[in-house]
């Protein structure tokens, strides 16, 4: 009994996409007008919690001072007061962030950056 040879079949897919850096990370950037189903930015999300996790200790009275909570998380005063800022985050661009549904805009470098207190301000300068 012969076996016949298997031919292989070849088939040869283009998907047009490119690579970007976000977060620190590479990312596949699809086409215009493609669906791509984005994850959390980690950076993001890390970032926020912090900065929550932060305000709170604040607020209870366990930290007088930033100067002095940032000693004990050992970093300096300026970096922890960039990063509370998050807090001040429309309540949709945070749940964006942590869903993962943010614009490619939406860079912890872009949000750490002074952006006005009103929340639909900070719609517009986001989008």
């Amino acid at each position: 009994m012969t076996r016949a040879t298997l031919t292989p079949e070849t088939v040869t897919l283009h998907v047009p996409f490119r690579i970007v850096k976000r977060g620190g990370r590479k990312e596949m950037q699809m086409p215009e007008g493609a669906t791509q189903p984005r994850r959390a930015d980690s950076t993001l999300v890390k970032a926020l919690a912090r900065a929550f996790r932060w305000k709170r200790m604040l607020e209870s009275g366990d930290f007088v001072t930033i100067a002095e909570l940032a000693e004990r998380e050992g970093i300096a005063p300026s970096y922890m007061t960039r990063v509370l800022r998050l807090t001040l985050l429309a309540p949709d661009i945070v749940e964006a962030i942590l869903d993962g549904k943010q614009g490619p805009e939406v860079t912890l470098a872009r949000v750490m950056e002074p952006l006005p207190v009103e929340w639909s301000k900070q719609r517009l300068q986001l989008d």
